[in-house]
């Protein structure tokens, strides 16, 4: 089974088990974000500043890795024509569910961003790309595909990990127990132990990767900030463990 139809399963039995990033957000959040009351995140703990956006009435929306109802019915009910690719089936289940409950359209895909994406060349005015990296082994065809299927000037905004988390296993953020970089595909006993711990199949990956990735794309970085995992050891300490990156085309 290739790794990444690994994880979709994966992500669907969290679901099952109540997965925070897996909960839709209600008709009074929706109602709230019609009336200007929302706030999005890319990262766990910090939403994303307002100037990010850019005038979203019209605009074409990729929420990219981005299912579960929970960010693009708050880009439907500020006037965007909402695209989703999540290869998470209980996913995109979640972003139908809420459409129809709030009468808007979405074109919901359940596919695989390590893939070319099924888009057309400059497409969207924005990809909304929440944490998922951690997810895929090589992030730079996803800058690429990015790039390609933005219209020129369009927006990138990118929750990323920055690595950090990977040092540490079952939740003891206070014992170093890995190297760098994690790649459970080139490391039997790292696979076994994400198997032992039903994380899936993750990696770590640089600022290179990550920032310098999307430059060599062609991007332009226009903002970034840090955050944390919002609960635990790190978290504690004000250690960064995630990054958020605004990039234009």
């Amino acid at each position: 089974m290739n790794y990444t139809e690994i994880n979709a399963q994966t992500i669907d039995k969290w679901i099952e088990e109540g997965w925070e990033w897996g909960i839709p957000i209600s008709h009074e959040q929706y109602a709230a974000a019609l009336q200007g009351d929302w706030s999005m995140l890319l990262t766990p703990t910090k939403a994303v500043p307002r100037d990010w956006y850019p005038a979203l009435s019209g605009a074409k929306v990729l929420g990219l890795a981005s299912g579960g109802g929970q960010q693009m019915p708050l880009f439907a009910a500020l006037g965007a024509n909402c695209t989703v690719l999540d290869y998470s089936p209980r996913q995109i289940e979640s972003e139908h569910m809420v459409a129809a409950r709030e009468g808007y359209q979405i074109q919901a895909i359940c596919g695989d961003m390590t893939k070319p994406l099924p888009f057309p060349n400059e497409s969207f005015d924005l990809i909304f790309h929440p944490v998922s990296n951690c997810y895929v082994e090589d992030v730079m065809a996803i800058w690429r595909e990015c790039y390609r299927v933005l219209k020129p000037g369009g927006l990138l905004m990118a929750g990323l990990d920055n690595g950090i988390n990977f040092l540490f296993a079952d939740g003891n953020e206070r014992e170093i127990c890995y190297s760098l970089p994690f790649n459970p595909l080139k490391d039997d006993s790292l696979m076994a132990d994400l198997a032992e711990s039903d994380d899936g199949v993750q990696f770590s990956h640089t600022l290179e990767e990550q920032i310098r990735g999307q430059l060599k794309a062609g991007f332009q970085l226009l903002d970034m900030y840090e955050d944390t995992n919002g609960a635990g050891f790190l978290h504690e300490h004000g250690i960064p463990t995630f990054w958020a990156t605004l990039a234009r085309k």
